[in-house]
């Protein structure tokens, strides 16, 4: 790769996006910048840093010598992936809307209007790698293991791996800053975004009950007593523990499972309780990396939710829609609605939407 390739880099205004963009710049790249708004819904100071992120992409582009442009993606956000979102939590299950804003937004709607821009490749600050063996693109991911995210990008496909650079992938997040300091970039030490995936850092429930409407209802044990009220089924996930007001002795309660059908909220007291375990699951909405789906029964590694450890697993069962994964141990708190992620060692083969 030399000079003549043209890479455009969504940049935050944060200090990832920052240095990839800098050490594309230093590897003699031709590098722009481009800032993505992606939410206008009560889009205040108080909730929503868009404003100071572009601030600061700015001047990061200034300190690196490149040029940045805007783009707006609210239309795409809204449609693609905030409705998904919004059904989602409707059907009783707990979503995450980073994976399908990656693989909706950040690497379709950018990396189309990219190439309309000229851009050869993208780039993103995304720890996680891509390697190229045999013609075929592999997700891997990053050396980092505490900040890798190839969790968050596994419905990438073939096209759009082979248009992306992930140049912080082989790096440490302390090294990163390191970088920015002593290149003199103004966001070196600014504090890492958290919340939902471009709608910022707003009271949860506050933030759904604008869109969902409230419907209280009972909290009971799996034999059927009355602990508590809940606000709304929609409010919850599976393993919560904080936020459910329910007095008492003995040890803490967990959220063990939803009942749509008679809105009813079943608790179990104690973390390793058995209701809280399940050894086997169902995926749909499936989505394998190299365009075809892993081979049953072979042994491999899966998350059920980003900060988890790897699990040993197997595919029982899987075809064009539905993938049946059996763990070698009970996992904790398996989530539908969250994504199961399917690894051989550090290669991320894809994953689906969990059902059950």
């Amino acid at each position: 790769m030399g000079s003549t390739k043209r890479v455009i880099v969504g940049m935050s205004g944060g200090v990832d996006s920052s240095v990839t963009a800098l050490l594309l710049k230093q590897q003699g790249f031709d590098v722009l910048g481009l800032f993505m708004k992606n939410w206008e819904d009560d889009d205040t100071d108080e909730y929503c840093s868009s404003r100071q992120d572009l601030v600061d992409a700015v001047a990061v582009a200034d300190r690196i010598g490149i040029d940045i442009e805007t783009v707006n993606f609210s239309a795409e956000y809204k449609e693609r992936v905030f409705s998904d979102f919004l059904n989602e939590y409707r059907a009783g299950r707990t979503p995450n809307p980073d994976v399908l804003c990656n693989a909706e937004i950040k690497f379709k709607a950018f990396l189309d209007h990219a190439l309309q821009l000229g851009a050869d490749i993208i780039a993103t600050g995304h720890y996680a790698q891509v390697r190229e063996t045999d013609g075929m693109f592999q997700l891997l991911k990053a050396e980092d293991g505490t900040k890798d995210q190839s969790y968050f990008l596994y419905r990438l496909n073939q096209a759009q791996l082979s248009k992306t650079l992930f140049p912080l992938g082989k790096l440490y997040k302390r090294e990163v800053r390191e970088i920015a300091k002593r290149q003199g970039l103004p966001i070196h030490d600014k504090k890492d975004s958290t919340g939902i995936c471009f709608i910022g850092e707003r009271p949860f429930r506050e933030f759904l009950n604008r869109y969902l409407p409230k419907d209280p209802g009972a909290i009971k044990t799996p034999d059927g007593e009355v602990v508590g009220e809940h606000m709304g089924l929609m409010y919850y996930t599976i393993g919560q523990r904080q936020g459910l007001n329910i007095g008492g002795k003995g040890e803490a309660w967990y959220v063990a499972a939803k009942d749509m059908a008679r809105n009813v909220l079943v608790v179990v007291q104690g973390h390793d309780h058995p209701a809280l375990f399940h050894q086997k699951l169902t995926c749909t909405r499936l989505s394998w990396v190299s365009g075809r789906a892993p081979h049953c029964n072979w042994v491999y590694c899966a998350k059920t939710r980003y900060r988890q450890a790897d699990a040993a697993c197997s595919i029982t069962q899987v075809d064009e829609h539905s993938c049946h994964i059996e763990f070698a141990e009970p996992q904790w708190a398996v989530t539908p609605g969250q994504s199961v992620v399917i690894y051989e060692s550090k290669v991320c083969l894809g994953g689906g939407i969990i059902e059950a």
